[in-house]
């Protein structure tokens, strides 16, 4: 009996990557911030307030640097793609030596080459979207792609940073508050870790490591200066 072949390919991958930045962002700056005033200052009130404003400035900040990416993205596409019409208008036996140009790397002759292009020459659409996608290397991108990636990159900044935050919710003093903090945000980064690197194709644990071991790091490098500073 023949068995059926099913191909898994990660899709969404520009949502995935939009909810990794924002996460990893929003789980090691607020922590090492709280870490850092843990070592300042005595009340759990000042931390709280601090962590909060910063979070509010972080998904402002991360949100609109991801709008301006994703309008930058599709900014790039339109100018390419005006750019690909023109020169298919202009100089189309330049363009079609390059189509020939694209085959011909696929290891296809002379004689299929040309069926080809005389085929994909007929139609202009078609002929400069396969410029676009295969010389230029270009996806168009979804129209409402910087709104969505703004929105999700700053809502995971918002819930990667009140995770170890919350922590000062409940406790009266900074030092425990930093304990409990660092022992969430240590499970969550690892959990995030082997999670996003599942999604990705990389070993999980050795993923969940790498990234646990990047936050605890920048949090540890926020305690001593603060310590160091006070």
């Amino acid at each position: 009996m023949r068995k059926s072949h099913k191909e898994e390919h990660l899709k969404s991958s520009a949502f995935i990557s939009d909810i990794v930045i924002g996460m990893s962002d929003g789980l090691t700056v607020p922590f090492a911030l709280a870490a850092g005033l843990s070592a300042a200052v005595s009340s759990n009130s000042i931390i709280i307030t601090a962590g909060i404003a910063e979070i509010i400035a972080g998904c402002i900040a991360m949100g609109l640097g991801g709008y301006l990416s994703g309008k930058t993205e599709q900014e790039h596409y339109e100018s390419e793609l005006r750019r690909e019409y023109l020169e298919v208008e202009k100089v189309p036996e330049m363009e079609k030596k390059e189509v020939k140009e694209i085959f011909a790397a696929y290891g296809l002759d002379h004689h299929a080459q040309d069926l080809l292009v005389d085929q994909l020459s007929k139609n202009k659409d078609q002929w400069v979207d396969f410029m676009m996608k295969f010389e230029l290397g270009l996806e168009k991108p979804d129209i409402n792609r910087a709104r969505n990636s703004a929105l999700t990159i700053g809502l995971s900044y918002c819930v990667g940073g009140m995770l170890p935050l919350s922590a000062y919710f409940f406790t009266s003093k900074p030092q425990d508050g930093l304990l409990l903090s660092a022992l969430l945000t240590t499970i969550c980064l690892f959990v995030f870790g082997y999670f996003k690197s599942r999604l990705t194709g990389q070993p999980a644990v050795k993923g969940a490591f790498k990234v646990t071991a990047i936050g605890l790091i920048a949090a540890g490098a926020a305690f001593l200066i603060a310590r160091w500073i006070a």
